[in-house]
């Protein structure tokens, strides 16, 4: 289980008050549908954009074609948040590429449950029946951030 502590809003700490339990943000990582990620682009530009993905126990695992924009390999550091802004969840972390059946066996059926989807292993790391491919990636959190509607509750978790 991560730490929980209140984080430092708008320069100083966040006001006294209830925590939010990790299982709050898992709850709410679990069920969405959309997640946006935010990484850097070659040059230091950000990027962000909406994907499909699943959280499951140590991580959030995701696909996407558009490596040059995305600037992984190089810069591996990502910000994964939901759309929601009454019920923020912000994880931080770096995504690991992850390939091989065995290893995304659980994130695929997961996935295709999830999204109605094909996709299966491939050589570059998941592919669907259209043969669209592209490497799959484990964001593994350091920290993450939540609260609920009008910031209440602000919590961190480190993990």
């Amino acid at each position: 289980m991560p730490a929980v502590e209140r984080p430092i809003l708008f320069g100083a700490p966040a006001p006294p008050g209830e925590l939010l339990p990790w299982s709050w943000a898992e709850r709410r990582l679990v069920a969405a549908r959309n997640y946006w990620i935010a990484s850097t682009r070659p040059g230091g530009r950000p990027h962000c954009r909406p994907v499909w993905g699943v959280w499951l126990a140590g991580g959030f695992w995701f696909s996407t074609g558009s490596l040059a924009r995305h600037n992984l390999a190089a810069v591996p550091e990502i910000s994964v948040n939901l759309e929601s802004g009454d019920e923020v969840v912000i994880v931080e972390g770096v995504a690991e590429r992850v390939s091989g059946a065995e290893r995304l066996g659980p994130f695929l059926a997961d996935y295709n449950a999830k999204y109605g989807w094909d996709m299966a292993p491939s050589p570059d790391g998941v592919a669907d029946s259209s043969g669209a491919s592209g490497p799959a990636y484990r964001v593994a959190p350091r920290v993450a951030f939540g609260w609920e509607a009008d910031m209440r509750a602000p919590t961190r978790w480190s993990f």
